[in-house]
């Protein structure tokens, strides 16, 4: 007898459980999200106060040594200013392809800003502007850099 009322006791509360479930939601994809602010390209004329320059290697995007040097005032500028904001414009020397060349000074520039919000600049203060060539009569190490403007 025991043995009946444990397994209508296990069968009542198997029956009641089953009772009370809910139908399941359907799975809806969320949208899909804009493309975030940060790699949207400005293209503005360049301007504002020029706060820190970089120089990369030929055909490297990735930081220079100097970088936490470089990018220390411009930190503490960005904090300073509140109400500004970050322009980060990578270059690049006419020499070779241009396709690859642009998106190599844009590589330089997301780098600089990945370091800059890593070490606490809030995102939406940094923009990169348009990736731009420089004239042919300078030399070419000069051109491979990266200038941080502050802007209002």
């Amino acid at each position: 007898i025991i043995t009946l009322l444990l397994f209508g006791l296990i069968g009542g509360l198997a029956i009641r459980t089953l009772g009370n479930k809910k139908p399941a939601m359907p799975v809806v994809a969320a949208p899909a999200a804009p493309a975030a602010a940060a790699d949207v390209l400005i293209d503005a004329p360049l301007s504002g106060e020029l706060i820190g320059k970089l120089y990369f290697e030929l055909a490297k995007a990735e930081l220079p040594a100097d970088a936490t040097t470089v990018l220390a005032p411009v930190l503490k500028a960005l904090a300073d200013n509140p109400a500004k904001k970050l322009v980060i414009a990578g270059f690049h020397d006419p020499s070779g392809d241009a396709a690859v060349n642009h998106e190599l000074a844009k590589n330089r520039a997301k780098a600089v800003r990945a370091a800059l919000t890593s070490q606490g600049a809030d995102a939406a203060r940094v923009q990169l502007r348009k990736p731009e060539q420089t004239a042919a009569d300078g030399p070419a190490d000069e051109a491979r850099r990266v200038e941080i403007r502050l802007v209002d």
